[in-house]
């Protein structure tokens, strides 16, 4: 069924049924490559019960196993790799208030992955109520990354530090020489079985288009699927934002 809208004009409705076709054609391939994600053969088994640092209900600095991120009745676990610190090549400004003012560059959050976490903060319990678990794993110290996280008002998103353990270089999310990855893995555990990998980004390794990020999380990244569908696109910006643009318009919904 065709619609039209106030004063369009015949070429904006040609164009854009001629387009509704190509987005009818990516809603169909999208839904195809989600049954192939779903349909992957079982992933290599976790090997070791990685300890994690996280914060507890009671607010102190505590361990949890890997097996314990699965709520009773799930089976399936979502681990973002957050780069907390930054890849030591990112120049963009850091925050100039709140608890990482004052850190080195190089040891402070990376702005695109805060501002992933934002858009995420609001679902994480939507999510969870499909029986998916969910948390971001950084590897700076867990005190740190919880007041960073106080600062930015998530309350609901489980964060854990890798800071003593090997995970984020056994799963990509760390390089040779230490540098920080933003890759997300999905783990997926059966009944008594172990835990077994079950899809990462692994898009993130593959060459990106000119002028593009690897755009390995898709349509996981609200920000930018918004501003495809403007007529100015993405910013063009490298794909990327600094701290402080987020920090103001945190600084604008608090005022």
């Amino acid at each position: 069924m065709s619609v039209t809208f106030p004063n369009e004009s015949p070429s904006y409705r040609d164009a854009r049924n001629r387009l509704l076709q190509r987005e009818a054609a990516l809603r169909r391939e999208m839904e195809s490559v989600a049954a192939e994600i779903r349909a992957l053969p079982p992933g290599g088994h976790v090997l070791e019960d990685y300890e994690f640092d996280h914060i507890d209900e009671t607010g102190a600095p505590a361990k949890v196993r890997l097996s314990a991120l699965f709520r009773p009745g799930t089976d399936t676990l979502i681990l973002y790799h957050y780069m907390f610190p930054r890849h030591q090549s990112d120049m963009r400004p850091g925050p100039r208030s709140g608890p990482m003012a004052g850190c080195a560059l190089e040891d402070g959050p990376c702005p695109s992955c805060t501002a992933l976490l934002d858009n995420w903060e609001g679902v994480v319990r939507h999510v969870e109520g499909f029986g998916v678990n969910i948390a971001a794993v950084a590897k700076a110290p867990i005190e740190r990354v919880s007041a960073f996280a106080a600062d930015r008002g998530w309350r609901h998103l489980k964060l854990l530090s890798a800071a003593n353990n090997s995970f984020k270089r056994d799963y990509h999310g760390e390089s040779e020489d230490g540098q920080q990855v933003p890759i997300l893995t999905v783990f997926h555990k059966d009944g008594d079985g172990p835990i077994r990998l079950s899809w990462a980004s692994e898009l993130l390794f593959e060459p990106a288009d000119p002028g593009q990020d690897p755009r390995h999380l898709g349509t996981v990244e609200p920000m930018w699927t918004l501003l495809d569908l403007t007529p100015g696109g993405r910013p063009d910006v490298n794909e990327q934002f600094d701290a402080e643009t987020y920090r103001a318009e945190m600084d604008e919904r608090q005022t």
